[in-house]
């Protein structure tokens, strides 16, 4: 990107966005979305360069959307960085979608809400009670806003990902979920917006995470309970990380396997560094 890369058209509004991308259909234009809360890095623009790939039209949402935030959640102190985003943005998106809260509910928090159901109330939705309600609740309302051809989601995510993809099936939403593997920086770290939080000893400690999914991953050959006893041990010889979860699941179902299980698996953790809650992933053959 230069300085001369055309910036992204900034849309506020609903009846806003649905025009322009009226305006694209009409023009046999294929449109991408890419749903974000801003605070935009490298693995969003990974996910913006892969719609660029797929679209003609490439929108991005950053809305940060309060349903999916509990009570004691981080809703005031999630990072709002709109001009710096919009700079990252020049030369790779059309349109951003940036609505206000009053635009996406101006009757206060919606009362109709959609649920993930069981595969919703384990690993996050167990530890962050309502986020995947709220979560599935705003992507749905953008996909019915863009109506876009195909909806781009990062796989670090991996919940996130099986559940928007359970709702397009379940309600026969006619839109393509593509995930887009998760971007790391050079040391292994997931990137993450929350990854600013962390000072420098929390992000040295912080690389515990990826570590244990490697070593998880190294144990795959002898079973899941082998699988969780590694990384189980990896994260036990670091103090300072807090595990939350650890598990290995069916991606097909995102239910945890038992030690009979063989075949493709996905191995989450979740843990506190210092306050700062970090989540990550990674796909592993069993057997």
């Amino acid at each position: 990107m230069t300085e001369h890369d055309p910036a992204p058209h900034v849309e506020p509004t609903i009846a806003g966005i649905r025009r322009r991308v009226a305006d694209a259909r009409t023009r046999r234009a294929r449109v991408g979305l890419v749903p974000t809360m801003g605070a935009l890095h490298e693995g969003h623009l990974a996910l913006v360069r892969r719609a660029r790939e797929l679209a003609d039209l490439v929108v991005v949402s950053i809305f940060v959307n309060p349903l999916q935030f509990g009570p004691a959640e981080d809703l005031d102190r999630y990072p709002r960085t709109f001009d710096a985003d919009l700079s990252a943005l020049a030369g790779l998106a059309d349109v951003v979608f940036a609505p206000e809260v009053g635009e996406m509910y101006p009757n206060g928090p919606t009362q109709t809400r959609i649920t993930g159901g069981e595969a919703a109330a384990s690993f996050e939705g167990a530890s962050r009670p309502g986020h995947f309600d709220g979560m599935l609740t705003v992507v749905a309302k953008l996909l019915n806003i863009v109506r876009p051809d195909v909806a781009l989601f990062g796989q670090k995510d991996a919940q996130q990902v099986f559940l928007v993809r359970q709702m397009v099936a379940d309600l026969d939403l006619p839109v393509s979920i593509e995930a887009v593997p998760t971007v790391r920086e050079h040391d292994g770290l997931a990137l993450s917006s929350r990854n600013r939080y962390l000072d420098p000893p929390a992000r040295r400690a912080a690389l515990t995470l990826s570590a244990a999914l490697r070593d998880a991953a190294a144990a795959a050959s002898r079973g899941a309970a082998a699988v969780l006893a590694a990384g189980r041990a990896r994260v036990d010889a670091e103090p300072a990380v807090k595990l939350d979860y650890l598990a290995v699941v069916d991606p097909r179902t995102f239910r945890s396997v038992d030690d009979t299980h063989r075949g493709a698996a996905t191995v989450l953790i979740a843990a506190r560094v210092g306050t700062t809650r970090l989540i990550d992933n990674a796909s592993i053959v069993i057997g």
